[in-house]
């Protein structure tokens, strides 16, 4: 277990353990501190709440693993399980925040430490919520990179389609149509609950203007990464339309192809059929040379010559030649 505190609103930065964490809780006016959990191996995340002091039966979940995603709001504090987008997959970050303080809890790497660092440098938040709502802000910026990332891999993909179709697109559109629903199924009941607590929160007249400012701005950018989100949707949709519609298009080419060789041989094959009947007016009357090329090649001809003509009229070689 790696313990991080962050002096505020200097942002030093110190390595420590859960009992120097405590102490500095209990002391210090306004603290962040990360506690990044394993991610296997014994399960220490259980009872993390108490152990920093933090002291509420309710934070019982906090650092648990396997905690869907939150949102409760307890008296002075608000407790959240967060979706961050690393990689390929969606993992949840725990935090706690209260007016002097915001803990976060994870497993694995810190993968929000350097860029809520980097912003804490920058940014100088004042005071604990407003450092919570730039966690926030954080969480959210992972899901919109990658719903842009994966926008602009479907539509170089359905480029890509028009100009050559291949059997391994669908493929790569069939994962980036999962991608697209992990993404919405991992963030719409995380904002779901946590615009119910806000709205709960700024329905109270002592909720502060600047807070009222950060709750709204966050709600507005969750709003347009959830857009974002339902963009990557319909263009997953749109594209796999796309491709079926491809698919149809060279479907109908061998159709087309098909009904030009039927047209030109079906009737030589009725001819060849009819004339190749063993019956008495065919063995007896039709014996000389002449009559043999006159039927055999003649009426040959004069058959794939109305064939051709037929096919013209109709305008499949035309249409053959433009999808081509």
């Amino acid at each position: 277990m790696i313990v991080t505190v962050v002096a505020m609103p200097q942002g030093t930065i110190v390595r420590t353990d859960l009992a120097e964490a405590r102490r500095r809780l209990a002391a210090t006016r306004y603290l962040l501190v990360d506690v990044e959990l394993p991610e296997t191996g014994p399960k220490e995340g259980e009872q993390l709440a108490r152990r920093l002091g933090l002291g509420d039966t309710d934070l019982d979940w906090f650092g648990r693993p396997g905690e869907p995603a939150r949102a409760d709001f307890l008296g002075d504090t608000v407790g959240l399980v967060v979706p961050v987008v690393q990689d390929e997959r969606v993992t949840y970050a725990h935090a706690v925040a209260g007016d002097r303080y915001l803990v976060t809890a994870h497993r694995g790497p810190a993968f929000l430490a350097p860029e809520i660092t980097a912003h804490v440098r920058r940014e100088r938040p004042r005071d604990a919520v407003a450092l919570l709502f730039l966690v926030l802000q954080s969480a959210l910026a992972t899901f919109r990179r990658a719903a842009v990332a994966a926008l602009l891999e479907v539509e170089e993909l359905e480029d890509d389609m028009f100009q050559q179709r291949r059997p391994e697109q669908v493929y790569r559109l069939s994962r980036l149509r999962r991608r697209s629903a992990l993404l919405h199924h991992s963030l719409l009941p995380y904002l779901q609950a946590v615009d119910e607590v806000i709205t709960r929160r700024m329905m109270s007249p002592d909720f502060p203007l600047e807070r009222q400012r950060l709750a709204r701005e966050f709600q507005h950018v969750a709003r347009m990464v959830l857009t974002d989100i339902e963009t990557l949707q319909e263009a997953t949709r749109r594209a796999f339309g796309s491709y079926s519609s491809l698919v149809a298009g060279e479907q109908n080419n061998v159709i087309n192809r098909l009904a030009i060789v039927s047209v030109i041989f079906l009737p030589l094959s009725f001819l060849t059929g009819f004339f190749g009947m063993n019956f008495a007016f065919l063995t007896d009357e039709l014996e000389s040379r002449a009559v043999f090329w006159l039927l055999a090649i003649g009426l040959q001809i004069c058959v794939l010559g109305g064939a051709f003509y037929v096919l013209h009229r109709t305008r499949i070689w035309r249409r053959l030649r433009d999808e081509d």
